[in-house]
């Protein structure tokens, strides 16, 4: 270090007591960082190295090198060691943010004061996680890591920015960053691989990429020293740099365009704060339209059920067609110049979850709906004539659908200001509503640029209506949701492929992607090539299951958002009344035929479509291709690289709106760490080796009222203590039915597993599997159904206090189709029968009465299985069948106004390994069937007394007013 002690004053400089140059402030924070973490690798494995690489589930040889937690957090001394240093640390590191701040300050520019911020709260937070430690308090130690890794991310893409003229640090920069942020992938993968799938040695190899990863993370702020010499302390600017002088050989508009080029030009035209907002509120007012168009389907899909059928109500699905009313020209005019009143009218599909009544709740979502598709509608067409302020009209409608998308993940596939929610059931709507007034108000604060016609004479208004029908009907059907694809992809244990609540990121990405390489490389999508992948990841998605399949739907999803832009822009600029018009009812006839395949027994001519996931996927490429072929005859007759540069081209909106996807995606990734499983769930009564399961049809998770039941469902089932649980009408992923998933939400908050059942490719109405113990194996059956509705099955193995026990989950077809049900009872009868040797269970819904018809051959020597309660007489559908278990308990709890069929509940114990099995086996059937009083049992065997007498919430004991206990 070099060091001046002259005590002379100057006019000039001042008087310098000590001066030293500025980058050892950079090299001093990276040796002692690194020495803090080093040291304490170095101490802890001398010291205590088995210790050390012993995880959950492995220890040494199997892991063998210890992760960044385990060295810094468990142990004396090296823990007192690496605190000591990285407190140390803090000086340089505070001095480091510091020193950046006065190097890329500028007058008039917010963003060095920004990441200056952020580089604080970063430094904070890294000091919190590194001494709260994960066996001190681990949620705050994952709380503040989560943190760090959030503001790492603008820190590095604001020094990035801010790179002052120097190549070699511009450079440096690029090469840490990406080595950072790749690292971030297997990184995740390994740690998925060890705490999911227990896989020996994946926790090792996760650590290598810790470890990889503090490197990286310390190497890039070390880059720093190659702009800090250009200060010298006590603080002198000697060069120049902070004014922006370029001290280089390389010329200054050289090293700008490098900059421009490793951060995509997003901090290229400045940052305003006026801007931000104004992207924020057209977000969000993008956000509002698909949750009010999302939720369309869903209240009108209360009808049908509860009326057995089509219910007239369903003719409000054509509520999407009101673009027609543009065709008429002095009414176009009008919406066309007050546009801020058609918009604020489309936010009644929020307001809609005041109105109690289930009819004037859905009229009153189909009138916001009608005028949220006129509105976005009128307003692309008023600014077709500008094509970078029709794109930035475009941006925030399709990130809006991210958005919804995102906030349903968070949400556990339900939108929070969807009209079935409320503050009971965990709906946000008040503060959904009172934001979207504000978004829309901002949104609609700058006037059209045309508001007469002005359509463009070149393409098919035609063509390009098929094109928007497909692409609004691929947009909602399959990325309206995160989980919705996956689904397609599941095919039961042991797992094979994606799952929900860990891999859901990965479509979020995709479409992110997508939508990147449509705004900066337009003319890589408008092509057939581009087209004929997307087509062939649609095949794969339908075709295939497992990674393979869901491979496929990335590529498709990434497709869709990337030719979006295009589609839609080419699409404004022509009729409105034919390319919306016609496009969204091409979309309705498509949401439609996407109901009919599974529903085709309920509707005229259903039939004919029957599971035909295939002809719908066809159908959807087919039109998108159509609007594909539209835009590139345009590109034959105005030329290729016009058209590009006149959709293309970089504009000043797109950093906000890529901002806003980047922060939508952290936001995703917080989601994300917070549902990621723990997979560590305990049954309520283990000492007692026994078990509560229970069948239930929850009615697609509608309440009589209309409201989304999931919360009701969880309540009941906690309750009760229900160990394993049968769900059917459980298959919500359809346009129809809002894209959800309510096993999500009841797995994380029961703290379960869950087998989802057949994907919604099968045509069920679903069947799932929720399980305390681990599942072992599970497969997915559709039983013989010639005639009507395919009867969906589940059968899973399930790990109980050691033992292998058989689940099945089972939905029978409907009362009117007698072959389809004698095929279904005797294939069942088979698979049951199947394995003799194991004990079982049958959670399930038979249609048949007790003792009669079918019932004889699910109770039968086939299946080798005993009803639960042959005395209960009064059952029709739910039966709970069972062997080789010690039976001691059966109830029937009611449903209150959750849906439309109680829950049945039985409790049994399983017998250890080498026991005789159940003892009545050898006593006759009148032993094995005769109760006991309730004083009898063990209390721990008990149900719950709060379900006596009156109960709670509707919830009772009935039909025989309380539990009953059978001897064994």
């Amino acid at each position: 270090m070099a060091a001046s002690s002259t005590r002379y004053k100057d006019k000039e400089t001042g008087t310098v007591v000590l001066s030293f140059s500025g980058k050892w402030v950079s090299w001093t924070h990276t040796a002692v960082a690194y020495a803090a973490f080093l040291s304490a690798l170095a101490v802890g494995c001398a010291l205590h190295y088995h210790k050390i690489v012993q995880n959950q589930w492995y220890g040494y040889p199997d892991e063998w090198f210890p992760s960044v937690s385990a060295t810094i957090g468990d142990r004396y001394p090296e823990r007192s060691i690496f605190m000591l240093l990285i407190a140390i640390t803090s000086g340089p590191r505070f001095a480091l943010v510091g020193l950046w701040y006065l190097l890329t300050a500028r007058p008039g520019f917010a963003l060095p004061k920004a990441i200056a911020i952020c580089g604080v709260i970063r430094s904070l937070t890294c000091g919190g996680w590194t001494y709260i430690t994960s066996t001190d308090d681990h949620d705050w130690h994952d709380i503040l890591m989560i943190l760090y890794l959030v503001f790492t991310i603008p820190w590095t893409a604001g020094c990035l920015a801010l790179s002052p003229p120097n190549a070699k640090a511009i450079k440096y920069r690029k090469y840490m960053a990406g080595a950072f942020f790749g690292t971030l992938v297997p990184m995740v993968y390994y740690f998925i691989q060890h705490k999911i799938h227990r896989v020996a040695g994946a926790y090792t190899t996760y650590a290598f990429f810790e470890w990889t990863l503090i490197l990286f993370d310390v190497a890039f702020d070390a880059v720093t020293a190659l702009d800090f010499d250009t200060f010298e302390l006590v603080i002198r600017d000697v060069k120049g740099a902070s004014k922006g002088i370029n001290t280089s050989s390389v010329p200054t508009a050289v090293l700008e365009k490098e900059k421009e080029k490793a951060t995509a030009e997003v901090f290229a035209a400045g940052f305003h704060v006026g801007d931000a907002l104004d992207i924020a509120a057209d977000v969000y007012h993008g956000f509002v339209f698909w949750s009010t168009l999302t939720s369309l389907g869903v209240v009108i899909w209360y009808f049908p059920l509860w009326h057995m059928g089509i219910s007239g109500y369903e003719a409000f699905v054509m509520s999407t067609i009101s673009p027609v009313l543009l065709g008429i020209k002095p009414l176009r005019s009008l919406v066309v110049k007050n546009q801020r009143i058609v918009h604020l009218l489309s936010l009644a599909g929020l307001l809609a979850y005041k109105v109690t009544d289930p009819a004037y709740r859905l009229f009153t979502v189909a009138f916001g709906v009608w005028m949220g598709c006129l509105s976005w509608t009128a307003t692309w067409y008023g600014d077709s004539a500008h094509p970078a302020r029709l794109e930035a009209r475009i941006l925030p409608w399709i990130i809006g659908l991210v958005m919804s998308s995102i906030a349903k993940f968070g949400w556990y596939t339900n939108n929070p200001i969807w009209p079935i929610m409320h503050a009971e059931n965990g709906g946000w709507n008040g503060t959904g509503l009172f934001l979207a007034v504000l978004a829309a108000l901002r949104f609609t604060g700058r006037r059209p640029i045309q508001s007469e016609d002005a359509g463009e004479k070149t393409g098919s208004a035609l063509l390009a209506a098929f094109g928007v029908g497909g692409l609004l009907f691929g947009l909602h059907s399959l990325l309206s949701d995160t989980s919705t694809m996956i689904l397609w992809a599941w095919d039961g244990y042991p797992i094979r492929g994606p799952v929900s609540n860990v891999h859901a990121w990965y479509t979020i990405a995709a479409t992110t992607s997508g939508l990147v390489i449509g705004l900066f490389r337009p003319g890589a999508v408008v092509t057939w090539t581009a087209y004929g992948i997307a087509s062939t990841g649609a095949a794969i998605l339908t075709l295939y299951q497992q990674w393979f399949g869901y491979y496929g739907a990335l590529t498709l999803a990434a497709y869709l958002t990337s030719i979006s832009v295009p589609l839609i822009s080419s699409a404004a600029k022509k009729n409105p009344v034919i390319t919306f018009g016609l496009g969204f009812f091409i979309y309705n006839f498509m949401v439609l035929f996407h109901v009919w395949v599974v529903a085709y027994a309920f509707v005229p001519g259903g039939p004919l479509v029957r599971e035909h996931t295939d002809w719908i996927m066809i159908c959807m490429m087919l039109m998108i291709g159509a609007g594909v072929f539209d835009l590139i005859s345009q590109q034959s007759r105005v030329g290729r690289k016009k058209l590009v540069r006149r959709r293309g081209g970089a504009s000043g909106h797109r950093k906000y709106y890529l901002g806003a996807l980047g922060i939508l995606n952290i936001l995703f990734l917080i989601f994300n760490i917070l549902r990621f499983p723990t997979n560590d769930y305990k049954p309520y009564h283990a000492n007692d080796r026994l078990f509560t399961a229970g069948i239930w049809t929850i009615h697609f998770s509608f309440d009589n009222d209309m409201w989304s039941s999931e919360y009701r469902i969880r309540d009941l089932l906690k309750e009760l203590e229900v160990d394993v649980i049968g769900l059917l009408e459980s298959d919500l992923q359809r346009i129809i039915m809002g894209n959800r998933d309510t096993t999500q939400f009841l797995a994380k908050d029961l703290g379960m597993y869950v087998d989802y059942g057949p994907g919604p490719n099968k045509h069920t109405w679903g069947a799932a599997l929720l399980s305390k113990f681990p599942i072992i194996n599970s497969t997915h059956h559709l039983l013989p159904s010639p005639v009507g509705e395919l009867a969906p099955a589940i059968h899973a193995t399930l790990d109980i206090y050691g033992e292998l026990v058989d689940v099945f989950v089972f939905h029978s077809g409907q009362e009117e189709d007698v072959e389809d049900r004698r095929l279904q009872a005797e294939y069942l009868a088979r698979l049951m029968g199947s394995n003799t040797s194991r004990p079982s269970v049958l959670l399930s819904y038979l249609v048949t009465k007790p003792l009669q018809g079918n019932y004889n051959t699910y109770v039968s020597d086939t299946s080798g299985m005993h009803d639960v309660d042959p005395s209960d007489w009064d059952r029709w559908c739910e039966y709970i069948l069972f062997k080789g278990l010690k039976r001691t308990g059966y109830a029937r709890v009611s449903r209150s106004t959750i849906t439309d069929t109680e829950l049945q509940v039985a409790k049994f114990v399983v017998p250890r390994q080498g026991m005789e099995s159940h003892l009545a086996w050898t006593m006759g059937k009148e032993f094995r069937d005769r109760q006991v009083r309730e004083d009898e049992v063990p209390e721990g065997w008990r149900f719950p007394a709060m379900f006596r007498d009156q109960g709670v919430r509707g919830h009772r004991y009935h039909v025989f007013d309380e539990p009953r206990y059978f001897n064994f």
